[in-house]
């Protein structure tokens, strides 16, 4: 395990991850060219869609050795719709890279990955990609860093030159330069910066440790060793972010930042890892020699070769043959083939040791976010905390045939990407698709025909609103109808009542004397669920209403439970006409996380939105603001902010309540669905 290193590259999209990765992977002769994201022929990003857009959706995987260390290194997506790929991965490493453009300035993608990260108990690091690029400037690359979020920065390395200048890299411990990849003089220009960047790192280390803060009070500076070591303990502690810089597309510094990872960040045998037992979170060591427990932190279907799952091994050695257990989904499984990867290139293997990640190909039962542990154990890997939905699309096949197999080829998806969920909603009879971005449900539209020939629409789901009403009724109905032979006969008396929010439907039986017999009471009471469920302005559920059936009338022969509920829904109608009916929609709780300069500009969109301010936080430079708004307005409130806020705001939500809809709307409710009665 020493001689592993796990790291996930993260950051914007544009930053250089994917071609990061490709030069690693070259540089340590894993390929034999480098792939190029503009010619489409990447490692990283094989899919036909990530060619297509050249950006990354979905997570790379590879590895490959650098002096005598293995290094696993997962490339996730810059896009923010496809952020549930860092956190997938992120269950997965020891180590987070945030990759960052010298010439882009603070970035969304980059802002979005160390708010995601920030809490995450991972040993992080910054590497400066992209000094050869115009306006590339590392320093203000830092500052604004640093100005933006809660990371200080600290360099190891800092870049000779920059733009097409851009030559090489000074290692401040080493106190050397590499240029071209040899070692040179540090450029006499270059003297006092370096030395300023050293006091600076001594400092930051020095402030980690007792001893050694005490050493440097003293003494004033730090050995190399001791400022090794100490760089080590504090990437470890999470009280140092190391930086490190280079140019990825012409190779310049690549192998000095790869020397950096094997230096500094830590293995697997550095850290514990958490762990579930009795519910309980515990920290525990990783041993090769212990029991298994692993954890499939992606699956996805591949056309070709059938379902397979990353893993990462924390204890233990997955063998080929072995039989597991999978706490989260109470069964068995049976370790199959199991293969080392490198993007979309897979080998077999016999087995795969604690702390190194690889694929089991056509695994029964385990998907992502299943723990893999030994039968008869009692312990899981806590599942990754996801975000909540916050944009919603109805999704149908085009054609009538397909509607068979959409269900299943979702189903699919929805295991490859844990932040999509799928509801069948009875009500309006849609598949609507919940999920963190247009881009993502594109993705889901182009996979669905590429993979399986299925041609699919969405739209903006249909909004489930609740009937009721705001006064009492005493109505009754009489049900006679007489055609030849045996008529029908049926009379019911009800007293309606609204009831409080919340309180559903209640149903009461009053009748005294056998005015009604027995036999049809359920008949009365089924016809109202059926209405109930069916509705009556808008046909959407009725809610919040109690009906008291207290007398009716019957006939010996033409009286018949038919005849009772007929009777029933007229004369729920009817009470309907006259107890002043209304339509509920559904209120969400948001909250919305902005920049302070946004806040005017949000706070007048929630309110055209028919949102409600319920109050506001400062939490460090952002602003929080609490708000409640009907999903109707929430369906489409996902781009409506990105646009208002240069794509830096973002929200949480969650179901609150059912209120009035405003009556100019519930109108046109109302009529469109009597129109599709029509």
């Amino acid at each position: 395990m020493k001689n592993i290193r796990n790291i996930v590259l993260v950051g914007a999209s544009g930053a250089g991850k994917t071609s990061l990765a490709e030069q690693m992977l070259f540089n340590s002769k894993a390929t034999t060219r480098v792939g190029k994201i503009d010619d489409g022929n990447t490692v990283m990003d094989f899919n036909a869609e990530e060619i297509e857009k050249g950006m990354s959706m979905t997570l790379g995987v590879a590895n490959f050795n650098w002096k005598n260390t293995k290094i696993n290194i997962l490339d996730t997506p810059g896009y923010v719709d496809f952020s549930g790929e860092q956190i997938s991965a992120a269950a997965a490493v020891e180590n987070v890279i945030f990759v960052i453009n010298a010439a882009a300035g603070f970035e969304v993608g980059l802002e979005q990955a160390i708010e995601q990260m920030q809490d995450k108990k991972l040993a992080k690091s910054i590497i400066v990609n992209r000094m050869d690029n115009e306006s590339a400037d590392f320093k203000k690359a830092l500052e604004l860093i640093k100005e933006n979020s809660s990371i200080t920065p600290v360099p190891i390395m800092i870049p000779i030159g920059s733009e097409h200048n851009f030559k090489g890299v000074v290692d401040i411990v080493k106190g050397k330069a590499f240029i071209k990849g040899e070692i040179a003089e540090i450029p006499a220009e270059m003297t006092d910066l370096v030395e300023e960047t050293r006091m600076a790192l001594m400092e930051s280390v020095a402030e980690s440790d007792d001893a050694l803060l005490e050493k440097y009070f003293e003494v004033g500076e730090l050995t190399n060793e001791e400022l090794s070591s100490g760089i080590k303990k504090a990437i470890l502690a999470g009280t140092l972010i190391p930086v490190f810089t280079c140019s990825a597309t012409h190779n310049i510094a690549v192998d000095e930042v790869l020397d950096a990872i094997l230096d500094y960040l830590p293995s697997p045998a550095d850290k514990k890892f958490t762990v579930l037992e009795d519910g309980k979170e515990k920290e525990i060591e990783a041993f090769e020699s212990g029991n298994v427990c692993a954890f499939v932190f992606k699956s996805f279907s591949d056309p070709n070769v059938g379902d397979i799952a990353y893993v990462r091994v924390f204890s233990g050695v997955l063998k080929s043959g072995l039989d597991v257990y999978i706490p989260e989904k109470d069964s068995k499984d049976r370790i199959g083939t199991i293969n080392t990867v490198v993007g979309k290139n897979r080998k077999d293997i016999a087995e795969l040791k604690a702390g190194d990640i690889g694929g089991l190909v056509k695994i029964k039962v385990a998907r992502g976010f299943n723990s893999i542990v030994n039968i008869g154990s009692k312990i899981e890997i806590p599942k990754a905390e996801l975000p909540t939905p916050v944009f919603w699309q109805a999704i149908k096949a085009e054609n009538q045939h397909d509607e068979d197999k959409i269900g299943a080829a979702l189903a699919k998806f929805l295991e490859e990407d844990p932040t999509i969920s799928m509801n069948m909603n009875a009500e309006t009879n849609e598949n609507v698709l919940a999920g963190i971005g247009e881009q993502q449900i594109g993705l889901i539209q182009k996979r669905l025909k590429s993979r399986y020939k299925i041609d699919t629409n969405v739209k903006t789901p249909a909004v489930p609103y609740r009937e009721t009403i705001r006064g009492n009724a005493d109505v009754s109905y009489k049900h006679k109808k007489q055609s030849g032979g045996k008529g029908q006969y049926a009379e019911v008396y009800f007293r309606v009542k609204h009831l409080p929010r919340g309180e559903g439907f209640q149903f009461i039986n009053s009748v005294v004397g056998a005015t009604i017999p027995s036999k049809f009471i359920p008949a009365i009471e089924k016809g109202l669920n059926e209405i109930i469920r069916d509705g009556i302005i808008s046909h959407n559920p009725i809610v919040d209403i109690s009906v008291d059936v207290y007398f009716g009338s019957f006939h010996d022969v033409d009286s018949s439970e038919m005849a009772f509920k007929i009777a029933t829904w007229q004369c729920l109608k009817k009470a309907f006409e006259v107890a002043n009916p209304i339509l509920l929609e559904p209120v969400h709780n948001v909250q919305i996380i902005i920049p302070d300069e946004y806040m005017g500009d949000v706070m007048g969109d929630v309110s055209t939105r028919r949102g409600k301010i319920m109050g506001m936080e400062q939490k460090g430079k952002k602003q929080i603001l609490n708000a409640q708004m009907p999903l109707a307005e929430l369906f489409n409130y996902f781009p409506a902010l990105k646009s208002l806020t240069q794509g830096r705001g973002k929200f949480t939500q969650s179901f609150s309540h059912y209120e009035k809809v405003p009556d100019e709307i519930a109108s046109k409710v109302i009529e469109e669905a009597n129109r599709r009665d029509d």
